[in-house]
């Protein structure tokens, strides 16, 4: 089998197989672009919280957590390509696996890092068509994206402590594409505030993510009680997180959060 040499995101050489035939995803946005570009057969190996593709999570062998891999399993199942991300997964097993398997690893704070990936991936894999033409539409569905006129924002992603989205994470990019202001750009990843730090931002949105906390009604009247003049709303934390395939959908979610009046007016927020 011929082996190619590529350039992962943090810049190491890998050698892969050409095309690979055992894929072993740790991350689930990129388990669904696997998916999307039409890998059935080839991918082996996902994590329990690799949820889409629906059949996928039900048929295909689950290596644990992103964070708490199960070595053996993997180690099972003899994979010759691991795709693996620098921020989603644990490093230290990661590099154990690294001296075992060609592991290449995503690093994406922006959508071009996010673009960059597909199209790495598809050039890895042999679907380089499949993922061109989505990073076009990706690309295309972006440029029609208008938001609600830079809302002062916070986007929270854990409570008990509280944490939010900082200015280096892809949340960030897709609050700052979406027309949004991050209260917190100043800080750096997933940063605990508190909520006398948030009521000093003058927020005026609040975005509660899906995940990885599972923020519920109960916790928009939490914190409407301290900033009764802000909007508060609960987000799919996918939309904003997901880096893959994903990505073609989130656009029109944005939209469908502010609706043309709203983007007209930000009075009404």
């Amino acid at each position: 089998m011929e082996t190619n040499t590529h350039i992962d995101q943090l810049g190491r050489r890998v050698k892969i197989p050409f095309p690979p035939r055992r894929i072993v995803s740790l991350v689930p946005s990129q388990t669904e672009l696997l998916s999307y570009l039409g890998l059935t057969t080839e991918v082996v190996g996902i994590t329990k919280f690799c949820v889409h593709p629906d059949e996928w999570f039900r048929e295909k062998t689950r290596i644990g957590g992103t964070k708490k891999l199960h070595l053996d399993q993997i180690r099972a199942l003899a994979p010759d390509l691991i795709i693996a991300n620098k921020e989603e997964n644990d490093p230290q097993q990661v590099k154990v696996l690294m001296e075992e398997f060609p592991v290449w690893v995503s690093d994406i704070h922006t959508l071009a890092d996010a673009q960059e990936m597909i199209s790495s991936i598809g050039v890895i894999t042999g679907t380089s068509e499949v993922a061109l033409q989505l990073n076009k539409q990706i690309s295309e569905e972006f440029s029609t994206l208008t938001g609600p006129g830079q809302l002062k924002t916070a986007y929270f992603i854990w409570k008990d402590p509280w944490m939010v989205a900082g200015g280096d994470t892809f949340i960030h990019e897709m609050m700052k594409l979406s027309g949004l202001e991050n209260v917190f750009a100043g800080l750096s990843r997933y940063p605990e505030v508190t909520l006398a730090e948030l009521q000093a931002t003058d927020c005026q949105l609040i975005l509660l993510s899906s995940e990885p906390y599972p923020f519920k009604e109960k916790h928009i009247a939490e914190l409407q009680e301290l900033l009764p003049a802000s909007k508060i709303l609960l987000v799919d934390g996918e939309m904003y997180s997901w880096y893959g395939s994903r990505l073609l959908y989130a656009p029109a979610y944005f939209r469908s959060l502010f609706p043309p009046e709203t983007v007209k007016s930000t009075k009404t927020l």
